[in-house]
């Protein structure tokens, strides 16, 4: 029970976090309205750090938030008996997510016209249609995600969390521009589920499911086949 907690608690305070972000740089009479990509990349850093460092006190909970991350962790361990109610936990907690968020910023989301905006707010897009390289930008954004936290050191040392807000800001550094970096069905899949259900519509609502898939499928792909591959280098005794 405290896995299921502490992931469903961890995600939705990751989207509240993360999503908040967004929120407060793309909606209408924002006092941050237009803080721009380096705002966004520093408070989806610290979105992603500080539920994973806090929720670390709940015994045995991973601090996943994340299936990709969570299939990859059951892959290098072989222990998959809590996968599936940590998946559960993470959709719930980032569709709750989402929802507290249309809460606090109702007037806000009232205020902006475009339902594309108040969309993105929750759920990421490409830059550039293109289903191929859109999946290819996931599954390789997830996949140095995945590898890269496979290789730094479990453990509650301060460098450690450090590293983990490193590796999320490195990602969207480099990856953001291309499809907004979600790596994560439960950071885009369940908001989009709630833009979708409870979202206001401006006369254009479309939570866009031609390209939703992709944030769902992709980086559950690229987080599979960097944990096969980290598995190979252990087994060859790379490792240290």
């Amino acid at each position: 029970m405290s896995i299921f907690v502490g992931e469903l608690i961890g995600t939705m305070l990751l989207v509240l976090l993360g999503d908040g972000v967004c929120c407060n740089v793309s909606l209408e009479k924002s006092g941050f309205k237009g803080g721009g990509a380096v705002h966004i990349l520093i408070g989806w850093g610290m979105a992603v750090m500080v539920p994973a460092f806090a929720m670390s006190n709940f015994t045995g909970c991973p601090s996943a938030f994340n299936p990709a991350v969570t299939i990859g962790i059951a892959i290098r361990s072989g222990d998959w008996s809590t996968v599936g109610s940590q998946i559960v936990a993470q959709m719930i907690g980032g569709f709750l997510g989402a929802c507290i968020l249309m809460v606090l910023y109702a007037d806000h989301i009232k205020a902006t016209a475009d339902d594309a905006t108040v969309r993105g707010c929750f759920c990421t897009g490409p830059s550039i249609p293109n289903q191929g390289l859109n999946f290819l930008s996931e599954f390789v954004a997830t996949f140095v995600l995945v590898f890269t936290l496979a290789l730094i050191p479990a453990g509650s040392d301060r460098v450690v969390w450090v590293l983990v807000y490193g590796v999320i800001v490195a990602c969207g550094a480099s990856f953001g521009g291309l499809t907004g970096y979600a790596m994560n069905a439960a950071r885009d899949t369940a908001p989009r589920i709630a833009y979708m259900l409870l979202g206001p519509n401006k006369g254009n609502k479309d939570p866009n499911w031609g390209y939703g898939w992709i944030p769902l499928i992709a980086p559950i792909c690229g987080g599979v086949v960097a944990s096969l591959l980290y598995n190979a280098l252990a087994a060859a005794g790379m490792f240290a």
